[in-house]
């Protein structure tokens, strides 16, 4: 499990003191054009796996209670299935953020399932107001600045 195993990287340094405040890892191969669904279950399971094994090396320690992991995609999935058992590219996706300062639940509009746009999901949250979030609430930064624009943070972290 790549994820995992850079995960184990970044608890390690976090327990060591690692002055870093933002660190970045990856996990590939959602670029699921065919055979979707075995691909997205072997994933999701490799990234459950990764998020349970960094709180458990973090558990008890200072760091965790700082810890605010965020799971993104540069890209969304189309809502349509295509003639291989994938997706195509599409636009909106999930943002998925974890952490002991993190509150719970759904954040912003449900995204509609029939009322597309060509095809694609239609945003229903700026990911700039999920940055805007983060980056003031976690890191104390000027997120107007950061972003060049202002986006109201959102209800998610405390």
């Amino acid at each position: 499990n790549p994820l995992a195993a850079q995960l184990a990287v970044v608890a390690s340094a976090l327990r060591g003191g690692a002055p870093t405040r933002v660190w970045s890892v990856s996990l590939g191969g959602f670029d699921t054009h065919t055979d979707e669904v075995a691909t997205q279950a072997r994933l999701l399971g490799q990234l459950d796996t990764a998020l349970r094994g960094f709180s458990t090396a973090l558990a008890g320690t200072a760091a965790a209670q700082r810890v605010v992991v965020v799971v993104h995609s540069e890209f969304g999935r189309r809502v349509q299935a295509n003639a291989s058992g994938g997706t195509d590219h599409g636009t909106a996706a999930p943002v998925l953020v974890v952490g002991p300062a993190v509150h719970g639940g759904f954040h912003g509009d449900e995204p509609s399932l029939t009322g597309l746009d060509d095809g694609d999901l239609r945003h229903t949250t700026d990911l700039r107001a999920v940055y805007a979030t983060i980056l003031e609430r976690t890191l104390g930064a000027d997120a107007e600045r950061v972003l060049g624009g202002r986006f109201d943070p959102l209800g998610f972290l405390a």
